[in-house]
């Protein structure tokens, strides 16, 4: 079983600077607006260059207490498109690497 697109928040929420984080059978995963800052009310023409940042880490520990060297990360396009790349990846990552989460 996959982790579903409709399981993370829409995409416009991450332009409010938060990020979504999520576990899946001993993965755990984050996604988040990469620089993490809330752009909801500037004007597209005026925000920062950004990408959505995904990242997955063995548990059992946080995202701010797990060793960073344990983190990979992929960044992708703010955009629908971009949204949904990310969440196949997320999904790639715990298929491929499947007996790390499991340890």
């Amino acid at each position: 079983m996959e982790i579903e697109l409709s399981s993370f928040f829409n995409l416009t929420h991450y332009e409010y600077g938060e990020a979504y984080f999520g576990s899946h059978k001993g993965m755990r995963y984050r996604l988040a607006r990469e620089p993490l800052k809330n752009v909801f009310f500037v004007k597209k023409e005026d925000r920062e260059p950004a990408t959505l940042m995904a990242t997955v880490w063995p548990e059992p520990y946080s995202y701010a207490n797990t060793d960073k060297d344990l983190m990979v990360s992929e960044h992708f396009d703010v955009s629908q498109e971009g949204f949904e790349a990310a969440v196949a990846w997320i999904n790639e990552q715990y298929e491929s690497r499947k007996s790390e989460w499991t340890n």
